[in-house]
């Protein structure tokens, strides 16, 4: 009788339950069959990983270690091709340049911070409109916009000059004179990277409680008190994120440098080339793939060791509670 109830209840319980009874079908396991749905939908990012990255990276280490025909052919060199790139006399300028770049292109984290946080004011008229105007150079070609301050910074008649004469300042020869083309590359770098920046730091502010701000206002904080109180510190996490990836891409700069400063026609070229710019040299002009190869090691060496001291670094400074 307990067994006709239990049935009628639970199905298949009662005859489970007896000792003398058919044992319960048992669940087919799903571990493999999620394991290939995983490899399904991880396969093609992965393949694109290993096909655009990874396989790079191995080809190029492998080639460093090679004497590369002008037609081909490879034939085991040691460490040649790392000796001939450290008697480079312009592999010193031009590290020193990318390390200056890079440096100077941190700067505009804390300009990009400021920005955000003007335009996550409360009341703001034409937010979007300021987010539109500082996302622009983002999505503009990099030869467009070289090609613009090119024009701008001309010594002659571009109007950076012209408007110096105009309050009764000299001129300069901006792109021609070693070391401030440098920095004026990497202040346009800042104005081109600022969009993106803006936007990764409004989605951390996104993640700020107002209460807290809220509370500090009520406590007589003002808005320079709350951002270095409340605002700075639980952003500390975005912003170690952006400086990372600022160093990562402005240790590859190149574009810039190729379009803004005439191989031919700068007097200042020589001084101001980069371990990229070295790279392509070496590459594309010289046709030495074996010291093309060393020196995109060395500067994969030098983001590697300049990352771990960020993340060094961040342990004494980044919050992320």
């Amino acid at each position: 009788m307990t067994d006709t109830v239990i049935d009628a209840v639970v199905p298949g319980a009662a005859t489970a339950q007896r000792p003398g009874g058919p044992a319960a079908p048992k669940r087919r396991p799903h571990g493999r069959n999620r394991a290939w749905w995983a490899l399904l939908f991880i396969g093609p990012a992965g393949l694109g990983l290993l096909v655009f990255y990874i396989w790079p990276i191995l080809r190029g280490i492998y080639l460093s270690f090679q004497k590369v025909g002008p037609f081909g052919g490879e034939t085991f060199a040691g460490l040649e091709n790392f000796i001939t790139v450290f008697q480079e006399p312009d592999l010193g300028r031009a590290l020193v340049n990318t390390l200056l770049y890079a440096g100077i292109a941190l700067l505009g984290i804390p300009i990009a911070m400021v920005v955000a946080v003007l335009l996550n004011t409360r009341g703001l008229r034409f937010r979007g409109l300021f987010r539109v105007l500082f996302f622009i150079p983002v999505v503009t070609m990099p030869v467009a916009v070289a090609l613009v301050w090119r024009l701008l910074l001309n010594v002659d008649y571009g109007v950076v000059n012209l408007t110096f004469g105009a309050v009764g300042l000299p001129g300069l020869a901006w792109l021609s004179t070693p070391w401030v083309n440098i920095v004026i590359l990497a202040v346009i770098g800042i104005w081109m990277g600022l969009g993106t920046q803006i936007i990764i730091l409004t989605a951390g502010l996104q993640g700020i409680p107002e209460s807290l701000l809220e509370a500090a206002e009520l406590d007589g904080a003002g808005p320079i008190r709350r951002f270095w109180s409340i605002i700075a510190p639980l952003l500390s996490p975005t912003t170690f994120l952006l400086c990372v990836l600022s160093v990562i891409a402005s240790m590859q700069v190149f574009d810039l440098v190729y379009l803004m400063i005439d191989r031919i026609s700068n007097p200042a070229f020589a001084q101001s080339k980069t371990l990229v710019y070295l790279f392509y040299e070496k590459g594309f002009i010289q046709h030495d793939l074996g010291a093309a190869a060393a020196i995109a090691c060395i500067l994969l060496l030098i983001i590697l060791g300049l990352s771990a001291v960020q993340f060094w670094l961040q342990r004494k400074w980044v919050h992320y509670e």
